[in-house]
């Protein structure tokens, strides 16, 4: 066989491909966390891009609401649309209405609802079963089928033309709810820990305030910004028993806005609805860890 037929049978025979590397452990985490940023990536688009136009054309003018496209940045910013808000528009007064009805309600809702969390869990006593049902049937009554007897009642005990029946209402309104989360809260707490402070002396309400309020200040604090955004958002109760519109909170306030001046005036109402937006947004940002700890609390026993 001659050196040329030897070139050719060897050039017949099919190399052998060479070996492929395996992907690294690293990249291989990269590729499977791909679909889950991009999925990420388009709810945060979706979320966000409402807020942003928002606060965009909070400040644009009426001429450029209504001549330039919708997508168009602001030709100049200024705050004249929140000065006008502010002032003419009555958000100052809508905002000090809703947090004076806000702070209060929350706080008797948490401060009711750990106590009665912490007397359904705790505290030993005959019928507290039949009692926590009785308080989570509250959650299955309709809010819209108490608001005409809720009105009538508080118009004949002559507190319509004030804050009150508002307080009152969300107070009673958000308490199933807040037991029945305290109460699991509490189940997820070692019994040991309240039996041996009443073996050493401590009554019940000592016990409540001493050792209770501080094992469950991260359930606490969940619970209260869950109210707090509840009531805070709300818009029928407060257009039901809000009759003078020195007493409008501010999502009534914002709701009056679209006729305030005879016509719709988009400025100042997104500048109104961006300082809503803005003051909710920084609140749970900066609690966003103290909410997800409070939301785990009560998830595992023991």
């Amino acid at each position: 066989m001659t050196a040329t037929q030897t070139l050719i049978q060897a050039d017949a025979v099919p190399r052998k491909a060479a070996p492929r590397r395996p992907l690294s452990r690293s990249a291989v985490r990269v590729l499977r966390r791909i679909p889950v940023w991009i999925i990420v990536a388009i709810l945060l688009v979706v979320v966000l891009y409402p807020q942003v136009w928002i606060i965009l054309g909070s400040f644009k003018t009426q001429t450029e609401f209504l001549s330039n496209p919708t997508w168009a940045l602001p030709e100049a910013f200024n705050l004249d649309n929140y000065v006008q808000a502010l002032t003419r528009g009555n958000v100052a007064t809508n905002y000090r209405n809703s947090l004076l009805v806000t702070l209060p309600s929350v706080a008797l809702i948490v401060l009711l609802g750990v106590a009665a969390g912490y007397a359904l869990e705790v505290m030993i006593w005959k019928g507290r079963n039949a009692t926590l049902l009785l308080i989570l049937a509250g959650i299955m009554v309709p809010g819209q089928m108490i608001l005409v007897p809720l009105f009538t009642v508080y118009f004949k005990i002559g507190i319509t033309n004030s804050l009150w029946p508002l307080i009152i209402t969300y107070t009673v309104m958000g308490l199933p709810l807040t037991t029945f989360l305290m109460a699991t809260y509490f189940r997820a707490i070692p019994r040991e820990i309240f039996e041996a402070a009443t073996m050493d002396g401590c009554s019940p309400l000592r016990s409540f305030f001493v050792i209770a309020m501080p094992l469950m200040k991260n359930a606490i604090l969940t619970v209260a910004l869950v109210q707090f955004f509840s009531v805070w958002n709300d818009l029928l109760i407060a257009l039901t028993f809000t009759t003078n519109p020195d007493l409008a909170t501010i999502q009534v306030g914002l709701l009056s806005m679209n006729d305030e001046y005879g016509s719709t005036q988009f400025g100042p109402l997104f500048a109104a609805i961006s300082i809503n937006i803005v003051a909710l947004l920084i609140v749970f940002v900066f609690l966003n860890k103290k909410i997800m700890t409070g939301l785990a609390a009560g998830s595992v026993k023991g």
